[in-house]
């Protein structure tokens, strides 16, 4: 059932819009077991008030969010979690181990993300970053569980597409809350009932071996479905699995060709990549105007060159 900015699916999983750029971007998971609350990723700080009056019209109090669990800490995943975590006072943040600091202490993510975007769009796009006490944060390691209610939650590091990232595979609905381990699927593209999935190298630490590695560990899980942060709940999971493997791959190969491009690279790249991923929307079946595609996947291109190309730099040392 969806409700405004809501998607509700079984065993007390929401997708809650994040309202980051458009809608249909980013998603919010709540889960909810008995009389406890999580969220799964926070969006940014202009994600709160959306957030806490959905909360509010569903008589989840403040004090019931037990837990907010960030996939990983890029500040679409993550920028809203300090000024949460002051609105819910009872609430653990749970962290990769490599991520905790910098909640601690979030100046390099703020600094890192004005290197991409500038100072004037960060601050349009996430607000203020505010710290989180270290006192309030869980570390979450490989193979770390967490009862919530009687809910069983594993936590499996997986990179590929960041260091400081996990899944979480809930064993109440066999599904894994995959962050951007499980690439992008955006609903605009679904046709029939098929999504489209493609990967996403947003910078700076895209391991495509470890990528390929991540996907097959989800997958050994047989899971029923993943919820994706962008955008929400998709099944056919051997399928997509299949296809992000053969993408990661072919963004590999794009990369490496244009590796000796000098200061043209990252138009070539996106040029490629965009190409590529248009390509397989059309065979795909989606009848959307191209222009719309193109719209819809800008974003992703020139982020996805962007980490290809911080990939080729760290590589080709």
């Amino acid at each position: 059932m969806i409700l405004n900015n809501v998607t509700d699916y079984d065993h007390g999983i929401s997708a809650i819009d994040a309202e980051y750029c458009r809608p249909g971007l980013a998603a919010i998971h709540l889960i909810v077991e008995g009389s406890t609350a999580a969220l799964v990723d926070t969006g940014t700080s202009f994600s709160v008030p959306g957030v806490m009056e959905i909360l509010c019209q569903r008589n989840i109090a403040p004090e019931s969010v037990s837990y907010i669990f960030l996939t990983h800490i890029h500040l679409d995943h993550a920028g809203g979690a300090g000024e949460f975590m002051c609105r819910f006072p009872n609430a653990s943040l749970v962290v990769h181990p490599r991520a905790a600091r910098h909640m601690v202490d979030p100046t390099r993510l703020i600094e890192s993300a004005m290197v991409v975007y500038g100072e004037a769009k960060f601050k349009r796009m996430y607000g203020r970053i505010y710290p989180v006490k270290a006192s309030r944060i869980i570390e979450a390691s490989d193979n770390f569980s967490i009862n919530m209610s009687g809910r069983s939650l594993l936590f499996l590091d997986t990179p590929g597409h960041a260091r400081h990232h996990y899944c979480i595979f809930d064993e109440t609905s066999r599904s894994f809350f995959t962050g951007d381990t499980f690439g992008v699927s955006y609903r605009e593209f679904d046709v029939g009932g098929m999504e489209f999935v493609f990967p996403t190298t947003t910078p700076v630490q895209f391991d495509p071996v470890a990528a390929h590695i991540s996907l097959d560990r989800i997958m050994s899980y047989d899971p029923q479905y993943a919820f994706l942060t962008h955008y929400s709940r998709i099944g056919n999971l051997i399928y997509h699995a299949s296809v992000m493997h053969d993408l990661i791959d072919a963004y590999v190969a794009i990369a490496t060709k244009n590796y000796n491009q000098g200061s043209g690279r990252h138009v070539s790249l996106a040029r490629e990549l965009g190409e590529l991923l248009l390509q397989r929307i059309k065979v795909h079946g989606c009848t959307l105007p191209q222009k719309k595609i193109c719209e819809l996947l800008n974003m992703d291109v020139n982020l996805n060159a962007r980490g290809l190309e911080s990939w080729l730099e760290l590589t080709n040392k």
